[in-house]
């Protein structure tokens, strides 16, 4: 009977928190797809202008991911500040938060160009050749022109999913896919006069729906009534550093997390680049589609923590724990799915990227992974995520950097290039890295549910 009781109390949990998860999740996967197509479409336009900027594509895209994850991961903060404040109805609150990472947003832009600017010592990391090198330095100084940009969106961003508004971004993001496609073309192929660019054209696409986002959405909240209760534009604030201070307690060990988890994949294309420009070309495009299918769990996991945060700043802690129980289950089972869609689907999806022959072949020994990890990787961002909406952010930070650095990476590093005995040739090459990456994410995933557990037990005894 005891476990009869707890089935049928699951299954109620599930039925009460999952709709309403998705209700979130649902405009913001779209959004996040509208996105990530950017990228889906930048690899494979540029696969059919040629193999060195596909390469370079690969190389200067992990370095650019790596330091807008990092940078806009702090912005992230605001989520869960103002998930909490809505919750408690502190809607004018909310506004001067937003106006505060603003200010925040335009330093953490100078960082961000900077090094963009100045890419030499993670170039050098891949070691390629001199042409693709001048592609991907000139793909990264064309996006430091949109990095406060960049930087500005994520906020708007991270303010519209606290208050529950994810469909607005949404609109914004599929408005911008479209203008994406035709600015691919004219400038990677060239057109109207203007020379083929390759592989940096698509930095100038993007760069140019990044301004144009910023400053119609800037003008929607400025202008529209249903803001007028958040008050974001309605009087000038200076910058108050102790709130400034406040977001990045909570926001650098977010944005250091996301820096983990991105340059645990980032550096394995610079080190897969020293394999040759067909491997790496393979690497590139079976972790684009990994990417893809990243987008649903999480999507799901900030719908989870926004709701979270909703919950606790109402002072709601039961409900908040048993929302991040529900999120786990139906996550997992979710990304199951996809892995075995995926694997089945494998020459289909190849087909859609159309690479060189001996690029496909590289590719396709590396769907196995991408197929067997989704299902750590949607518990991995599922706790993470929970724990934000907790605000706890810091031994999540020392957990990823355990598995995904010190696992994934120089385990694999190790794999990759036979550096421990008895090493199967399978493991060896592109495959040792996707091995470690895997198992490092098994880890992260173990170590972040059981803090969960202790966090709501934490929380149900206030």
């Amino acid at each position: 009977m005891p476990i009869i009781s707890a089935i049928s109390h699951t299954q109620y949990r599930l039925k009460r928190d999952v709709p309403r998860i998705l209700d979130l999740a649902t405009p913001i996967l779209l959004g996040q797809l509208a996105v990530i197509a950017f990228g889906v479409m930048d690899t494979a336009m540029t696969a059919r202008f040629s193999t060195d900027d596909l390469a370079a594509l690969g190389i200067a895209s992990s370095i650019f991911i790596s330091i807008y994850v990092g940078l806009t991961g702090i912005l992230s903060a605001l989520n869960t500040i103002g998930g909490q404040l809505f919750g408690a109805k502190n809607y004018l609150d909310i506004g001067e938060e937003v106006r505060q990472t603003l200010w925040l947003s335009v330093i953490l832009s100078m960082i961000g160009i900077t090094v963009l600017l100045h890419p030499g010592p993670l170039l050098d990391i891949g070691d390629v050749s001199p042409i693709i090198e001048e592609k991907a330095r000139l793909y990264l100084q064309i996006l430091a022109i949109g990095t406060p940009g960049t930087m500005i969106m994520r906020t708007f961003m991270a303010f519209h999913n606290a208050v529950s508004k994810p469909k607005i971004i949404t609109r914004f993001q599929v408005v911008g896919l479209l203008l994406k496609i035709p600015l691919n073309y004219l400038f990677i192929f060239g057109g109207f006069g203007l020379a083929a660019m390759g592989g940096p054209g698509c930095a100038v696409a993007s760069v140019i729906v990044q301004w144009l986002w910023v400053i119609s959405l800037g003008a929607l909240i400025w202008f529209h009534p249903s803001y007028k209760p958040f008050g974001v534009f309605t009087k000038f604030s200076w910058p108050n550093w102790k709130r400034i201070w406040n977001i990045l307690q909570l926001g650098a060990p977010i944005g250091f997390s996301y820096l983990i988890e991105v340059t645990s994949f980032a550096f394995m294309a610079l080190f897969i680049a020293r394999f040759g420009t067909t491997v790496l070309a393979g690497h590139q495009i079976v972790g684009n589609m990994g990417t893809v299918l990243y987008m649903i769990p999480l999507s799901l996991s900030i719908a989870t923590m926004t709701v979270i945060a909703q919950h606790l700043g109402a002072k709601e802690e039961k409900k908040a724990e048993e929302v991040g129980w529900s999120a786990v289950i139906f996550t997992s089972s979710v990304s199951i799915g996809m892995g075995i869609i995926v694997w089945f689907l494998q020459d289909f999806l190849l087909d859609l990227y159309a690479p060189a022959p001996e690029a496909r072949i590289v590719a396709k020994q590396l769907f196995l992974f991408i197929a067997l990890y989704q299902a750590v990787d949607a518990l991995q961002v599922t706790a993470a995520f929970i724990l934000r909406g907790y605000r706890v952010a810091f031994w999540p930070m020392c957990i990823y950097a355990f598995s995904l650095w010190g696992v994934g990476l120089f385990g694999g590093y190790l794999l990759a290039f036979n550096h421990l005995p008895f090493v199967p040739e399978s493991l060896q090459g592109a495959s040792g890295f996707w091995a470690g990456n895997s198992l490092s994410l098994a880890i992260a995933a173990s170590g972040l549910l059981f803090l969960f557990r202790l966090t709501a037990k934490r929380y149900a005894k206030y």
